[in-house]
C-alpha cells in the first residue's frame, strides 16, 4: 500500500499525484472507469481515424499563464479557437451573440454604439434586480433574443423553465459588439496535439504512482492511508445518507458519415422542437489532420440517474442545502481532501480544476515538511 490514496483519475486526481509523486510521496490512483482522464478523455476512432472528445467537446482556455506553462509540459498545444454557430428557425448564427448576430437577426448594419443603443431599447428595464435566468435574459437581451436563441436551449439543457434557474448561469454567456466570434475571451486557448488522455497518462507516468482502473473505492477502502484525495460525487462519499445531489447528465448519439458533415465543430439547436442541443463534429477540433470520413455526436441533456455519469451541477435551491449539509460533514473529515468537479459539487473548467490541484498539493506537501 502507497502512502497517498486518490480518489479518481482526472485532471484534478492527475496533477496531484503527478506532484506528490514528484516530493517523494508514493500514491495509489484508483478510477472506476476503464480508462484514464475522465471526461476529458480523448482516443481514436478506429474506423475514421479522428480523434474524439469521447465525452463532448474540451477547449482549454485560461487567462492563468501559470497553468498554461504548466500543461504545455505534457504535449503541444495546437492554435484553436471554438467558433460556436446555432441554428434557430432554419437559419445559422453566430455565437456568442456579437454585433454580426445581431445585424443578421435584426436586418440591420448597426456599428457598435448603435447596436448598445438598440438592444438596450429591447431591454425590459421593468426589471430592476434579475433574480433568474429568464429575467436576466429579458433585462439585458429583450424578449426576441432571449426567446430565439437561449429559451428553447435551456429548457433541453436543463429541463427546466428559465425562470426556475439563477440569473447567474446567463452571466456567463457574454454579449459582444464587435465581431468577434471566438466563444472564450481567454489569453491562452488550444488544444492538446494528442489528446488529453495523453497528458494525462504522462501525469501519472512516475514511479511512486500505481494506477488501478475499473476499481471502484468505497470510504472504507481507505483506510490505512495517510490522506486521502477523493475526486468522486461528495454525496456517494457519505453513502447519499442525505439524498442525492442533482446533476444533469449527456447522451451522445455518434453518427459516421463521408467528407465534412457540418463545416464547423460545435452547433447549437435553439429551437425548442428539436430534441438535441447541439453537434459535434469532432475532427474540427484539430484541424491540423486530415481525414476522409468523419464522426458527429447529436447530445442529448437529461437529468442524471444512478449509475449515469454526471456532468453538469443543477445547484437549484434544494441542492445548495443538501450540499450545505454534506460541506459539513466534508469538513469533519480530518484524513481526506474533497477536489474537483464531483468533490465540491462546481462545474469546474479543465484550466480551474488544473490550478486548484497545484494549490492543494503544494499546501499538503508544506504541511508534511512541517510535521517532519
Amino acid at each position: 500500500m502507497s502512502e497517498i490514496c486518490i480518489v479518481g483519475a482526472g485532471f484534478s486526481g492527475a496533477v496531484i499525484a503527478h506532484e506528490l509523486a514528484r516530493a517523494g510521496l508514493t500514491c495509489d490512483v484508483f478510477d472506476a472507469r476503464s480508462h484514464v482522464a475522465g471526461n476529458c478523455h480523448t482516443e481514436r476512432d478506429s474506423a475514421t481515424g479522428v480523434m474524439v472528445h469521447v465525452y463532448g467537446p474540451h477547449i482549454f482556455h485560461t487567462d492563468n499563464e501559470h497553468v498554461w506553462s504548466y500543461i504545455r509540459r505534457f504535449d503541444e498545444f495546437m492554435p484553436f479557437a471554438n467558433r460556436v454557430k446555432a441554428i434557430a428557425h432554419g437559419r445559422v448564427y453566430s455565437l456568442p451573440i456579437n454585433l454580426m448576430t445581431i445585424n443578421q437577426f435584426f436586418g440591420k448594419t448597426f456599428s457598435p454604439s448603435e447596436a448598445r443603443l438598440f438592444l438596450d431599447s429591447q431591454a425590459d428595464h421593468t426589471i430592476e434586480d434579475p433574480r433568474t435566468f429568464e429575467e436576466q435574459a429579458l433585462r439585458f437581451l429583450g424578449k426576441d433574443l432571449y426567446e430565439t436563441f437561449l429559451k428553447g436551449y435551456t429548457l433541453k439543457q436543463w429541463g427546466i423553465s428559465p425562470s426556475e434557474l439563477p440569473a447567474s448561469i446567463l452571466k456567463r454567456l457574454p454579449v459582444r459588439f464587435s465581431y468577434d466570434d471566438n466563444y472564450y475571451d481567454s489569453c491562452f486557448q488550444g488544444i492538446p496535439r494528442n489528446g488529453y488522455t495523453h497528458i494525462v497518462e504522462k501525469l501519472l507516468d512516475h514511479a511512486n504512482i500505481k494506477v488501478r482502473l475499473n476499481c471502484k473505492v468505497l470510504p472504507e477502502d481507505t483506510r490505512g492511508y495517510k490522506h486521502t484525495f477523493y475526486s468522486g460525487p461528495l454525496d456517494e462519499w457519505f453513502g447519499f445518507r442525505e439524498g442525492f445531489l442533482g446533476y444533469r447528465t449527456l447522451d451522445f448519439v455518434a453518427e459516421r458519415h463521408d467528407g465534412d458533415y457540418q463545416g464547423n465543430a460545435v452547433i447549437n439547436y435553439s429551437d425548442r422542437d428539436v430534441p438535441w442541443t447541439r453537434i459535434s463534429e469532432h475532427k474540427h477540433f484539430a484541424p491540423w489532420e486530415s481525414h476522409a470520413g468523419t464522426l458527429i455526436f447529436k447530445e442529448f441533456s437529461r437529468n442524471c440517474e444512478n449509475g449515469d455519469t454526471p456532468f453538469y451541477p443543477i445547484r437549484l435551491v434544494n441542492d445548495h442545502k443538501l450540499l450545505n449539509l454534506y460541506m459539513a460533514m466534508a469538513r469533519q473529515e480530518s484524513a481526506v481532501t474533497f477536489v474537483g468537479r464531483l468533490g465540491t459539487y462546481r462545474y469546474l473548467d479543465m484550466h480551474v480544476a488544473i490550478e486548484e490541484a497545484l494549490k492543494v498539493s503544494s499546501q499538503f506537501i508544506s504541511s508534511q515538511c512541517v510535521a517532519a
